[in-house]
């Protein structure tokens, strides 16, 4: 059986240390503002994912914006483009902001995780189908996400989806139980707001689409809320 991220025939030695010590911090830059980050991102070896990705995917958008929203990790396309939130989960959640009030020319939107992971089942062909990354995956990619957090200093943080609330919250986090109210983060206070990654109500049948769908407005309005 091929190993999870890599395409057959593909070379499965990692080229990097042994996993209790996955970790991005080598690769991050000493100083410089976000340009640095996203360029020093593009080499990171911190953990094996990058060895069947096509490439980091970093985040994107306002430098300067008062709402960073994070997911999980770049999906297909994301992959391929080299950039967050450009499939059909990107169009949800584009729509879902400016219905509950936040400007999305005023948003940061990044990844838990910035290399795609995949594998592939044979009765699927070559399609790559999208693995959840890891507790030690997320682990070794959160320096990335710090910088980012730190560099552009939101007022609000938007968790979509349980892996990214676990990376931010730890791995008790519960999306089901934590969604749609201001929880505290770190030294900021309570400054984050967790909701369903938009992938989900893309996921559910066309019954329940649109009770997903408004029930991811509503968790958004709470951040709206929360910035006026």
């Amino acid at each position: 059986m091929e190993p999870v991220g890599y395409p057959p025939g593909m070379a499965t030695k990692s080229r990097v240390a042994p996993e209790e010590a996955y970790t991005a911090t080598p690769f991050l830059p000493e100083r410089g503002g976000l340009k640095a980050v996203r360029e020093a991102a593009a080499g990171c070896r911190g953990c094996p994912l990058h060895e069947a990705a096509t490439q980091t995917v970093f985040g994107a958008g306002n430098p300067h914006a008062r709402v960073v929203l994070i997911g999980e990790q770049p999906g297909d396309q994301e992959d391929r483009q080299g950039k967050p939130f450009v499939g059909p989960a990107g169009r949800v959640l584009t729509r879902a902001l400016d219905e509950a009030g936040i400007d999305p020319d005023d948003t940061y939107i990044t990844n838990a995780v910035k290399h795609f992971k995949f594998a592939y089942v044979p009765e699927r062909g070559k399609r790559r189908i999208h693995k959840a990354p890891s507790l030690r995956e997320m682990t070794a990619c959160r320096p990335w996400l710090d910088a980012e957090v730190r560099l552009v200093d939101p007022d609000v943080l938007i968790a979509l989806g349980a892996t990214a609330g676990k990376a931010l919250l730890g791995s008790s986090f519960r999306v089901t139980k934590q969604r749609g109210v201001l929880l505290p983060y770190e030294e900021r206070g309570e400054c984050l707001v967790a909701t369903i990654h938009p992938s989900a109500v893309l996921r559910v049948g066309d019954e329940d689409r649109e009770a997903a769908y408004a029930g991811l407005v509503s968790d958004l309005r709470v951040a709206a809320r929360a910035l006026a």
